[in-house]
């Protein structure tokens, strides 16, 4: 997990946590990463990762429903079910099939072209309601709303519409290239600030963010997309807004050094006890393995009623 990660998803998610009647469920989408290849050993380690970092960023099992998605088998029922119903049309324009197949389609797994697929049934096979995305989900968002309404046209009214929940978090892009954003699949871990990173990798990381020639903060995302990146960040991470982080640097001289320096302390304040806890809570691996077997057999429970009568509606069963 880096930054950007936690500032414009996993911090948002553990907020729903505090509605008294609402049903929290995280899923550790671990099918959704096969569709490039995967070494098994790195895999597992990465599921297991995921869900010790959710745990030390708030995610409370005794609140809300944490699993890995492989391990309820009723997300690839629905998922052929709702593929059935999926005009091959809407996966054409789908923008990171555009992207990630790019040149390579005639290459490319099935997988990668139906994973929105799969991502609206892990959706509707909980009938959730609510659903938080960033704006580049966006689009596979409005497939699943799309067969939610195909679905309770031609069955009958099973699927509650599900709306979206927007991160505020504006986007957090690369400190090597602020047009891009930041992630984990950049070969360059120069450009984003990972939340395992050390005190002294993380002063280094932001010390050589890119910014630019000016010598003066500013925060114009458009003709200054580094800086006010990196403005960004101090923002979110503050409580200040942009307006404020830019008036507190406007009249220092070296404000860049300055800047970074004092971005550096903020962010390693904020990363050093999710590091504590991450510490903590590997040291109990039988706490880790529980948490994530309760949580699929929660998961399963109410999938399998759902999709029990998903399949009666459609004369399966």
């Amino acid at each position: 997990m880096h930054i950007g990660n936690y500032l414009g998803a996993i911090r948002n998610w553990v907020s729903l946590q505090h509605g008294e009647e609402d049903m929290v469920l995280y899923s550790i989408v671990d099918l959704h990463s096969i569709t490039i290849p995967q070494n098994p050993v790195k895999l597992r380690q990465s599921i297991r990762n995921m869900a010790v970092y959710l745990l030390a960023c708030g995610v409370n099992p005794e609140k809300s429903i944490l699993f890995q998605q492989s391990q309820v088998s009723q997300h690839l029922e629905l998922s052929w079910i709702l593929g059935c119903m999926t005009p091959t049309g809407f996966l054409n324009r789908m923008h990171q099939w555009k992207t990630k197949a790019s040149e390579n389609r005639e290459k490319s797994c099935l997988g990668l072209y139906s994973y929105p697929v799969l991502m609206a049934a892990d959706i509707l096979l909980y009938k959730a309601t609510h659903v938080p995305i960033g704006e580049d989900q966006a689009q596979h968002l409005e497939l699943a709303k799309e067969l939610c309404r195909q679905f309770n046209n031609t069955y009958g009214n099973f699927f509650p519409f599900p709306k979206s929940i927007l991160d505020n978090c504006p986007r957090v892009m690369s400190l090597r290239d602020g047009s891009k954003k930041m992630s984990k699949s950049d070969p360059n871990e120069m450009s984003r600030i990972e939340l395992a990173d050390p005190a002294d990798l993380i002063q280094k990381k932001i010390q050589k963010a890119v910014t630019d020639s000016e010598d003066h903060i500013s925060y114009d995302p458009k003709a200054r997309p580094a800086i006010s990146n990196l403005i960004n960040i101090y923002s979110d991470l503050s409580g200040l807004t942009t307006q404020a982080v830019c008036e507190k640097y406007q009249n220092m001289e070296k404000c860049k050094s300055i800047f970074k320096a004092d971005l550096t302390e903020l962010v390693v304040s904020k990363v050093t006890p999710v590091q504590d806890k991450v510490t903590r809570i590997r040291k109990d691996v039988a706490y880790v393995d529980n948490i994530l077997q309760t949580g699929a057999d929660q998961a399963r429970n109410i999938a399998a009623i759902n999709l029990l009568r998903i399949k009666e509606m459609l004369g399966l069963q």
